[in-house]
Protein backbone atom coordinates (compact mmCIF):
# COMPACT_ATOMS: atom_id res chain seq x y z
CA UNK A 1 0.00 0.00 0.00
CA UNK A 2 3.06 2.34 0.78
CA UNK A 3 4.19 1.79 -2.42
CA UNK A 4 0.93 2.61 -4.27
CA UNK A 5 0.63 6.05 -2.84
CA UNK A 6 4.24 6.76 -3.61
CA UNK A 7 3.84 6.03 -6.95
CA UNK A 8 0.42 7.65 -7.07
CA UNK A 9 1.93 11.05 -5.62
CA UNK A 10 4.43 10.73 -8.32
CA UNK A 11 1.64 10.23 -11.36
CA UNK A 12 -0.21 12.66 -10.43
CA UNK A 13 2.88 15.21 -10.24
CA UNK A 14 3.30 15.65 -6.22
CA UNK A 15 6.18 13.50 -5.83
CA UNK A 16 9.54 13.22 -7.90
CA UNK A 17 9.47 10.24 -9.88
CA UNK A 18 13.13 9.77 -9.81
CA UNK A 19 12.88 9.82 -5.94
CA UNK A 20 11.23 6.57 -6.03
CA UNK A 21 12.66 3.14 -5.15
CA UNK A 22 11.86 -0.32 -6.39
CA UNK A 23 8.67 -1.21 -6.28
CA UNK A 24 7.34 2.11 -5.92
CA UNK A 25 9.14 3.20 -9.05
CA UNK A 26 7.76 -0.58 -10.90
CA UNK A 27 4.37 0.32 -10.34
CA UNK A 28 4.08 3.93 -11.33
CA UNK A 29 5.67 2.69 -14.56
CA UNK A 30 3.08 -0.29 -14.81
CA UNK A 31 0.04 0.76 -13.88
CA UNK A 32 -2.74 3.03 -14.32
CA UNK A 33 -3.83 5.47 -12.38
CA UNK A 34 -6.86 3.84 -11.24
CA UNK A 35 -4.88 0.75 -10.56
CA UNK A 36 -2.86 2.81 -7.97
CA UNK A 37 -5.89 4.34 -6.31
CA UNK A 38 -7.11 0.59 -5.92
CA UNK A 39 -4.35 -0.88 -4.29
CA UNK A 40 -3.48 2.18 -2.01
CA UNK A 41 -6.84 2.30 -1.08
CA UNK A 42 -6.97 -0.75 0.65
CA UNK A 43 -7.62 -1.40 4.23
CA UNK A 44 -5.12 -2.90 6.36
CA UNK A 45 -7.06 -4.07 9.19
CA UNK A 46 -7.93 -6.58 6.83
CA UNK A 47 -4.18 -8.19 6.79
CA UNK A 48 -2.97 -10.75 9.15
CA UNK A 49 -1.34 -9.65 12.10
CA UNK A 50 1.85 -9.99 13.69
CA UNK A 51 2.15 -12.45 17.04
CA UNK A 52 2.52 -10.90 19.76
CA UNK A 53 5.87 -11.94 22.19
CA UNK A 54 5.00 -12.81 25.39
Amino acid sequence: QMAAGAALAAKRGEKSKSSLKGASRQMAESMSEKQLKDFAKTKRNSLPKKKRLK
